[in-house]
């Protein structure tokens, strides 16, 4: 009994002694005063808090149509190769990619899409209290990477729904920025620039910027819309993906196009076997197909027009869009198309909506199969009664 009762007072002892020296881990002031959040709530997040699968699954633009047939075959006969880690220059990719958009492989870097791309490029040129210059309401993930590394974040409005290149670049001027972001086409409203207004306009971008063009979606728009800006031109990185259009969104893999001396940078920073073996081999396969391209853009444009015509049956308004999603008006506020959103989340149909006003009046619709759509349609009238009730 004795014996028992030390035991338990030396055991106490160690305990409180342990307790004094244990401390929490030395977070950096920035760290801590960061929200732990993040930039999207994943759709299996939100089936596994409604305890069901969503029956039509429009919010993630991804592509629905799937990858082509030969990424998914190349992607096959890599995974038996998964053991060994991927390339970490990516050379076979960069090579293709520089034949593909007529630039040098020194033009080109390759990452964990454009995302991963972007946290580099800010963690390269964003420290402490610099400003940076985005859309109020334009692509989240930026903003958390800028936040991350400490940058302060200078907003402007958009202008009829489009990004406002005059309004970027004069804002960039008035703070000293070292980046603006601007995606073309844009998410979330699926508006766009010609890109020759783009080209034109960075002759008011400020000494010692780099503008970010957000291209993920440009496979999907006119003719026209990507810039034409010379890949060695310092003041501008493109970025691109093969998650939209090529149906790769789950292989994580984007590139970016600009002046040799920035994307070399990229190798102070970059996790230089990031992009998996298995990911390279399907970029490099979907890269040469371009009939299933074709094919999907195909599909795209139909999904787009089924959109609008569902949205007008239901007294809405779809707008002009020059991506593989559509951005619909409610015709209210951002509470009525928020209980919109969740009247048909509540039916199993998956979407998502812009954050900002005046754009969160909108839902956003990614494009989907004919069996998507009729679910998408089928769902709409009861919760569009369902908000107005």
């Amino acid at each position: 009994m004795r014996r028992n009762v030390a035991r338990c007072k030396l055991a106490e002892t160690v305990t409180l002694r342990l307790s004094a020296r244990m401390t929490d881990p030395r977070y950096t002031p920035l760290a801590l005063s960061l929200p732990a959040t993040v930039p999207f709530v994943g759709p299996e997040t939100q089936e596994r808090q409604r305890g069901a699968p969503f029956t039509a699954r429009l919010g993630a633009n991804e592509s629905v149509f799937g990858p082509s047939p030969r990424a998914v075959e190349a992607m096959a006969r890599a995974a038996g190769e998964s053991w060994m880690y991927g390339d970490p220059e990516n050379h076979d990719l960069r090579h293709a990619l520089a034949d593909h958009h007529n630039v040098r492989p020194d033009n080109i870097v390759v990452g964990e899409g454009i995302d991963g791309l972007l946290g580099y490029l800010v963690r390269l040129l964003v420290g402490p209290g610099d400003a940076v210059v985005t859309s109020d309401g334009a692509y989240p993930t930026f903003n958390y990477h800028v936040a991350g590394f400490g940058g302060v974040l200078h907003r402007v409005a958009y202008r009829q729904d489009h990004e406002d290149l005059t309004a970027l670049f004069a804002k960039a001027a008035d703070v000293d920025a070292k980046l603006v972001y601007l995606a073309n086409p844009d998410n979330p409203m699926g508006s766009w620039h010609r890109g020759a207004d783009i080209a034109a306009a960075l002759a008011d971008l400020p000494d010692g910027c780099v503008l970010i063009l957000d291209e993920a979606y440009v496979e999907c728009a006119p003719a026209g819309t990507a810039a034409p800006v010379d890949a060695d031109d310092p003041r501008v990185i493109r970025m691109r993906t093969f998650s939209k259009v090529y149906g790769m969104a789950g292989a994580r893999i984007g590139f970016g196009i600009g002046a040799p001396g920035l994307i070399t940078s990229f190798n102070k920073v970059r996790n230089h076997f990031g992009v998996n073996r298995v990911a390279q081999a399907g970029a490099l396969a979907a890269l040469g197909d371009s009939d299933w391209l074709e094919t999907v853009r195909g599909q795209i444009s139909g999904a787009r027009e089924r959109i609008g015509q569902i949205a007008r049956e239901n007294g809405l308004e779809p707008l002009p869009s020059a991506t593989n999603f559509v951005a619909i008006d409610c015709g209210r506020d951002g509470a009525f198309a928020k209980a919109v959103l969740e009247a048909l989340v509540d039916q199993g149909i998956f979407v998502r909506m812009p954050f900002a006003a005046p754009q969160n009046r909108c839902i956003r619709v990614s494009c989907g199969t004919e069996a998507d759509m009729e679910a998408f349609a089928s769902a709409l009238p009861h919760a569009l009664a369902k908000a107005r009730g």
